[in-house]
């Protein structure tokens, strides 16, 4: 796990030492334990190590092959390494490291471009070839590992975060007003935008090959691979289903606790990460576990039930784990989120800020943690999401449907409003039709019920998931740690995707038939917490405690709702209700005030707006003063 970027000069002059300097610094938050640079004719690469396996100085970046025509600079762990080595020698190939860095450069030289899709890990790299003057750029299927590039000229930029591409002077600081309009409707990006203009992310799951000396527009972007949820044309029985993704989580996580440094665990108090904890404490005695609460002194409502403590500590107790727990306050978020914002880059889904603590607590103890994200996408987590579109006319009515209830932020109606000192700009922006841009090739005419699902956990695993490993990317490398997410194993994902929805689901029959004669009793069905991951859970069962294995299903959120009309009130008026404010030069003070005070007022919730607004007015003062 690391940091990694570089500078492809399509002229051939060379790359300023000084410039790739600064591009590192700039990230040397992520690698802690070494930095080194490598310049050829045109072109600079630049890492930052946070070294995992072999610790040594045979395992320093970038690297090289033995004949010098290869250099590879990498960010992530490839968890099939060993396997990869075994045949790569079978071919001939000496080994000088026991890293899975050397096994890249071997893999690539051998089995060229393709090999990518022999990757079962995390991963971000860059690999120049001296003879033949290509810079050869891939990114792991989920987007675990980010990327970011930035086209100028005759130069190509990238980097594993924004603030490197940003240190070298020739980027211009301007903000991508369309981005914001996309990120203020579905609290996320869907697209390859950033917030600042000209600044694009890598998408997962690509690969490109760019030759020196031919600048284009766009990057020579090509997909490897792609989620893929269908039903199976034979389904097998249920027992079989239970013992092979038993068989394969197993193995997941087993794959997973390679390292050469101490490894711990997330235990959140839900039945995902309950799982990864029981089958690593197994194979690693008395493994370090971590838990953030918050209290609930001033909290109401659902929120009460947001401290997931004494699951956790219950889990700790049954696994013999080395615990240690972090409680949360309404004056935490407060006093994080300069720091926040400067790491997380942009904003993102959910609130991010209780991930961050987690993270901080985590990187006191180990370098490696594991995360049970992906559990909840991969098999059905959240199916009161996909039962409000499930019962549609045909495929672009259930896009209607899928679209306003995913306009978390700001609907339709009000964007106008909004947005009016910068609407000229986005006048012009569809969000409707980003939104469906996301399904690209994943269109069928005649859908029924499971082929409706399918599309929402494409959707998700393609939106959401992806956001939300770019948070943990961000936060946990911001204090120096790896996070690894077990449930995004290759066999694992692939296992997920065959898998039959109503294996996954148990109202699906019932939630169209009242859909069909009453919409409004459909409504019980969205907070069953009983229902969704059904074969998950009967897996995962058996690792847990039974309280644990039939609980309701519950997000990492702090209580925001209580504490932003409670104990952070204060701090929400100083931020928003004050002349200053930022954000008030993108948006309209007098609608957005509007929607604050309800919230404040308790009319209704709008937590995660009120939050988005701060973190996008931080966001403005951190990265540039002038925008």
């Amino acid at each position: 796990m690391c940091g990694i970027a570089g500078i492809l000069n399509h002229d051939g002059s060379p790359v300023g030492r000084h410039e790739l300097r600064r591009m590192t610094d700039a990230i040397a938050h992520r690698g802690p334990d070494g930095e080194g640079w490598h310049f050829d004719r045109g072109i600079g690469l630049g890492h930052r190590r946070l070294a995992i396996i072999d610790v040594t100085a045979a395992g320093a970046q970038p690297m090289h092959s033995a004949d010098g025509r290869h250099t590879v600079v990498f960010n992530g762990e490839i968890y099939n390494f060993r396997e990869l080595r075994r045949e790569l020698e079978q071919l001939g190939c000496v080994f000088l490291s026991n890293s899975d860095t050397e096994v890249l450069l071997h893999a690539y030289a051998a089995w060229g471009t393709s090999f990518v899709s022999r990757l079962n890990g995390m991963f971000a790299f860059a690999i120049w070839d001296a003879r033949e003057q290509t810079l050869f750029l891939a990114r792991d299927r989920y987007g675990i590992k980010p990327i970011y590039y930035a086209l100028r000229g005759r130069r190509l930029y990238f980097a594993s975060e924004q603030k490197a591409i940003l240190a070298c002077p020739e980027i211009t600081r301007r903000i991508d007003c369309e981005a914001l309009l996309e990120y203020f409707t579905f609290q996320n990006i869907f697209t390859d935008r950033t917030l600042i203009s000209g600044i694009r992310l890598f998408p997962a799951g690509h690969t490109a090959l760019v030759r020196a000396g031919r600048p284009a527009h766009s990057l020579p972007l090509h997909e490897y691979w792609d989620f893929n949820f269908a039903e199976p044309e034979t389904h097998g029985s249920e027992e079989e289903h239970v013992e092979e993704l038993r068989r394969l989580f197993l193995q997941a996580v087993q794959r997973q606790l390679v390292s050469d440094v101490e490894l711990g665990s997330y235990l959140s108090g839900g039945i995902d990460s309950g799982a990864i904890t029981s089958v690593a404490a197994a194979s690693l005695p008395y493994i370090k576990t971590f838990t953030c609460g918050f209290d609930l002194h001033s909290a109401s409502g659902l929120e009460l039930a947001f401290d997931e403590r004494p699951k956790a500590e219950l889990m700790s107790y049954k696994f013999k784990t080395e615990h240690y727990e972090m409680v949360l306050k309404a004056g935490d978020m407060e006093r994080v989120l300069p720091r926040l914002a400067w790491h997380l880059e942009e904003p993102r889904v959910g609130q991010s800020y209780p991930n961050f603590y987690a993270h901080q607590l985590s990187s006191r103890f180990v370098k490696v943690v594991l995360s049970g994200t992906g559990g909840d996408e991969l098999f059905g987590g959240y199916p009161w999401r996909y039962y409000r579109a499930l019962v549609n006319d045909n495929f672009e009515d259930y896009i209607d449907k899928y679209y306003l209830f995913w306009q978390r932020l700001v609907p339709n109606s009000t964007l106008k409003k909004l947005f009016a000192p910068i609407w000229d700009e986005v006048s012009g922006v569809w969000t409707r039709d980003i939104f469906r841009d996301v399904f690209h090739r994943r269109h069928t005419e005649m859908c029924g019920s499971e082929e409706y699902v399918n599309h929402s956990l494409y959707f998700e695993t393609k939106t959401f998931l992806h956001s939300l490993l770019i948070v943990e990317d961000k936060l946990s490398m911001a204090h120096g740690l790896e996070c690894r997410v077990p449930f995004l194993d290759n066999d694992l994902v692939d296992f997920s995707m065959r898998t039959p929805v109503r294996m996954k689901l148990k109202n699906l029959e019932n939630v169209v038939r009242v859909n069909e004669n009453d919409p409004n009793k459909a409504q019980r069905f969205y907070e069953d917490h009983k229902d969704g991951k059904l074969l998950l859970r009967k897996v995962l069962a058996s690792q847990v405690p039974q309280e644990i294995a039939e609980g309701r299903k519950q997000g990492f959120s702090a209580p925001d709702a209580s504490w932003f009309k409670g104990d952070s009130i204060s701090f929400v008026r100083q931020r928003l209700f004050n002349s200053k404010t930022r954000i008030f030069s993108l948006l309209d003070r007098d609608a957005t005030l509007r929607i604050v005070l309800e919230h404040l007022e308790g009319m209704h919730n709008h937590r995660l707006f009120i939050w988005s607004l701060l973190n996008v007015d931080e966001w403005l003062n951190q990265y540039d003063p002038h925008l």
